[in-house]
């Protein structure tokens, strides 16, 4: 059974009146439900675009063939999901359709979404989890440009963090910019969290003592915040290669996380930026913000075959509880909800 066949039973499905509700699958199927519901909501503006349009193509062609393609290529590309990726797409749905003389636009709508799943999963498996320590603080490492929503990320963090009875603390980094300082000690009081930080000064120094403060006060997780300066590689390398350093140093096997925090609305600039991240520091996952303000949803595909680091949050609304843990298929389910009926 395919991804397609499965989304649908998982939300056709009615439980029996003697199914026990306590039973692990019966609660699973229900969080996968709730899932499928934010996501359908999150990714309305990309499923209009972009499937309203792959339906339309069903209708106006009476057989598969090049021109179908072309159009098809056209869309993908137009919701962001990379020409490279596109391209490798294509070559294995092109290969299905001949080897499997697939003439039926319902079945071959299925297939496309069958090869979008698989575009991610394939390979290797990419965990989407966080790595929590289990002995001391757990320290995530915020990188990403200016203006991407890096601060409201880790105070949504903290919030969702805290929701499982963990305490969070949050040590600003970004030392030298104008506001950035307070800014973040705002949302720490905002989300009760813990606060260290001091303007202008050595980003590394107010790490480590902040660092020491999170170990005193026994904090489960502390975000560090840092510059989204990436005009200059070479000294943002040495500033990140340093702060790695001193975090090794008083918690060792730390960071346990870099993530880096991702625009969706901003496309293909998005990869390049994952990219030039990505040649400076170990990225461990991406927080993927702004998804549901963009038709071009597709670019969480992009990341997944563009740079190889696995998308772990996303964001669905502008709310505090409306970043989620990335779910690849209520992503696909809320891409292509319109198409199970």
């Amino acid at each position: 059974m395919g991804l397609f066949d499965k989304l649908k039973n998982i939300v056709a499905k009615k439980e029996s009146i003697e199914e026990l509700e306590t039973s692990e699958l019966y609660q699973e199927e229900q969080r996968k439900k709730e899932s499928f519901k934010i996501y359908e909501k999150g990714l309305t503006k990309t499923r209009e675009e972009f499937v309203s349009k792959l339906s339309l193509l069903g209708h106006k062609y009476t057989k598969v063939n090049d021109s179908y393609f072309e159009e098809l290529e056209n869309l993908l590309i137009m919701a962001d999901i990379g020409v490279n990726t596109v391209m490798k797409f294509l070559e294995k749905l092109r290969k299905r359709v001949k080897d499997e003389n697939i003439s039926d636009f319902n079945y071959l709508q299925e297939v496309i979404i069958d090869e979008l799943f698989i575009i991610y999963v394939d390979g290797e498996s990419l965990s989407d989890k966080i790595k929590f320590s289990e002995n001391g603080p757990t320290v995530l490492l915020m990188i990403g440009v200016n203006g991407v929503g890096k601060t409201t990320t880790i105070a949504k963090l903290a919030h969702k963090f805290q929701e499982q009875g963990k305490s969070t603390m949050m040590i600003a980094a970004d030392t030298f910019r104008a506001g950035a300082v307070p800014q973040l000690e705002e949302w720490a009081n905002k989300t009760n969290s813990l606060f260290y930080g001091k303007e202008n000064t050595d980003p590394s120094s107010v790490i480590y003592d902040g660092l020491q403060n999170a170990i005193q006060e026994k904090v489960d997780v502390v975000f560090i915040d840092t510059a989204g300066r990436l005009q200059n590689k070479v000294n943002l390398m040495k500033e990140l290669e340093k702060m790695n350093k001193v975090i090794g140093t008083i918690i060792p096997g730390a960071p346990h996380e870099t993530l880096l925090v991702i625009d969706a609305t901003t496309g293909q600039n998005g990869i390049m930026q994952a990219t030039s991240f990505q040649e400076i520091t170990n990225i461990t996952g991406i927080v993927l913000t702004k998804l549901d303000g963009t038709a071009k949803g597709g670019i969480v595909l992009a990341i997944k075959e563009e740079v190889n680091i696995p998308v772990k949050y996303v964001g669905l609304g502008e709310a505090m509880t409306d970043l989620e843990t990335f779910d690849i298929e209520s992503y696909i389910y809320g891409l292509f909800k319109d198409m199970m009926k």
